[in-house]
């Protein structure tokens, strides 16, 4: 055991706080993901379709540089490159009092939301899970997770940039049985892509429609990586009640009618969370009140 890990164990305050304020730096980080990440599989499909037109001897098109680093952040209305101090998480936005500080444009709060919501998550997992393999991995999950619900949430998109590696490294995680034996975790994959890939045809045989995306059967073959097979049924009745209780609620609301379609992915990713944190108790819930 470190010193590190020795002085987190002996002191929860400490240990709270510096995951609070890692949770602020990541949460900023993942806006930038949230936002340029769907741009950023647009734009190469958009250039690979283009290529599909041009002759095989003429040369591609040049494309500016957009990634996670380049370019800077700017305020979108006037162009104006946000500086060090107008990108201190939370902070920031309240002293700019949500606005430019040059055209005085609106900023969406859901900048310090999600700033906010990702040190507190962060926070919680690690005080549970503690200073250990379980509470890093956990951490890292809830990280993912809290950047593919969101995109989901916006784009429909599910970006295989980070449902794949999430698998891959649920697999490597579960090498040393971190949340379940490996022989389980690779079942869990194996299980949670070909549940929602037999779902999904058989909805497709008998309405002719697609009734979810391909992203969301990697999502869930994700989580049995991490959580094994076993649950994969806690997960998927969590994510299937909540997504018929908010839709609904949805519909009822008039902000959306019965024929528009609603992203599944978000709530995959709210139910894998809640299996990190409680999915022995919530699993014996499940098996108890069917048995």
């Amino acid at each position: 055991m470190s010193d590190y890990q020795i002085l987190f164990q002996q002191s929860p305050p400490l240990f709270g706080g510096f995951l609070f304020v890692l949770g602020l730096l990541v949460g900023s980080f993942l806006n930038v993901v949230i936002h340029r990440l769907p741009k950023m599989i647009e734009a190469d499909f958009r250039h690979e379709c283009s290529c599909i037109d041009l002759p095989l001897e003429a040369p591609q098109p040049q494309r500016p540089r957009y990634n996670l680093l380049t370019p800077r952040s700017a305020c979108p209305h006037c162009g104006h490159q946000i500086g060090a101090l107008e990108n201190i998480p939370v902070l920031s936005w309240l002293a700019l009092r949500g606005r430019c500080r040059r055209c005085g444009a609106g900023i969406s709060p859901r900048y310090p939301i999600v700033e906010l919501a990702t040190a507190a998550l962060t926070m919680w997992v690690g005080l549970q899970l503690g200073a250990t393999a379980a509470g890093l991995a956990g951490i890292g999950l809830t990280w993912a997770l809290i950047a593919l619900v969101v995109i989901d949430a916006d784009t429909y998109l599910l970006p295989d940039s980070i449902t794949l590696p999430l698998l891959w490294l649920g697999l490597l995680v579960n090498l040393n049985a971190t949340f379940v034996p490996l022989s389980q975790a690779v079942i869990g994959a194996m299980a949670g892509y070909l549940v929602l890939w037999s779902i999904f045809w058989l909805f497709k045989l008998t309405t002719g429609k697609e009734g979810m995306g391909y992203g969301d059967f990697k999502l869930l073959a994700a989580l049995g990586a991490w959580f094994g097979w076993t649950a994969l049924p806690v997960i998927i009745l969590l994510s299937s009640v909540a997504g018929a209780v908010i839709g609904i609620g949805q519909v009822v609301a008039a902000k959306r009618g019965w024929g528009k379609p609603i992203p599944f992915g978000p709530y995959l990713g709210i139910a894998g969370w809640l299996t990190l944190m409680w999915g022995g108790w919530l699993g014996q819930i499940l098996f108890s009140g069917l048995g």
